[in-house]
């Protein structure tokens, strides 16, 4: 339920705060513009950002950068046992499920 309110409150600042975005200024953005996905540009990165800010710490957002180059470390991340990962990837999953709804 927390995490539905954190979606519902990003949702309702989303499109006011995107108007801005034009240059790459944070870590998910710059990741996902050096990354070799086709489908990444400055309009799909940004709003990356803008979800992350949203949704993910500085931290979190620094673990979840490297995910870009390197697919197989979000699957270590996801299987890992460890408390700090299983909250990361708590948060990682709202990030993503985020994402794909105000990105697309």
């Amino acid at each position: 339920m927390k995490n539905l309110g954190l979606v519902l409150v990003f949702g309702l600042g989303f499109a006011s705060s995107f108007a801005g975005a034009a240059e790459a200024r944070g870590t998910i953005e710059s990741a996902c513009l050096r990354s070799d996905r086709p489908a990444a540009n400055r309009v799909l990165c940004a709003c990356l950002q803008q979800v992350a800010d949203a949704v993910l710490s500085p931290g979190e957002q620094r673990k979840g950068a490297r995910f870009f180059a390197d697919a197989e470390l979000s699957q270590l991340a996801k299987v890992s046992q460890s408390v700090t990962d299983k909250t990361f990837w708590e948060k990682w999953e709202v990030f993503s499920a985020t994402a794909v709804k105000y990105c697309q």
